[in-house]
């Protein structure tokens, strides 16, 4: 049994320890917002958040996370004042939403660690997430939004 914590919730799982994490959230807990995109860590449709750090899902090992807290969009508590997440809704980013959550969950991890991104930090930290849409400019101006109302909290 493998014990981790997600949104909050503590789990024990009885799965071999090198299933990837985001089997583990989808097939074993339910919880599906993370997305299988490529596999191989390259797309980033299953970004979670692990200890407050984004994280692509599909290439974390289980038994790597005893003791870990995993984060997904779910997990955001009252999501709908998150700033991100009304800066997306806002600009009217997702089209398909297939890899929102993924993208969201990194900027968010973004602007945790630069409060005030350029656009080069932004196209640097997010050039692992990829749109299908292609509504990359619509997610810049989003996160430029979000960092203006975190700062003003």
């Amino acid at each position: 049994m493998i014990e981790l914590t997600v949104n909050g919730t503590k789990h024990r799982v009885d799965v071999v320890p090198e299933m990837p994490l985001l089997w583990v959230l989808r097939d074993e807990l339910g919880i599906t917002s993370p997305k299988y995109g490529c596999g191989v860590a390259q797309c980033g449709a299953c970004t979670v958040r692990i200890d407050g750090k984004a994280v692509r899902s599909c290439q974390s090992r289980v038994g790597d996370l005893a003791g870990k807290s995993v984060v997904t969009i779910e997990g955001l508590g009252n999501k709908d004042a998150h700033p991100v997440l009304q800066a997306w809704i806002e600009h009217q980013v997702p089209q398909c939403g297939y890899c929102q959550t993924g993208q969201i969950l990194q900027a968010i991890s973004l602007l945790e660690r630069i409060p005030k991104p350029t656009d080069e930090n932004i196209n640097q930290v997010m050039s692992g997430n990829l749109c299908r849409c292609g509504t990359y400019p619509r997610i810049r101006a989003a996160i430029h939004a979000a960092a203006t109302k975190m700062a003003g909290k």
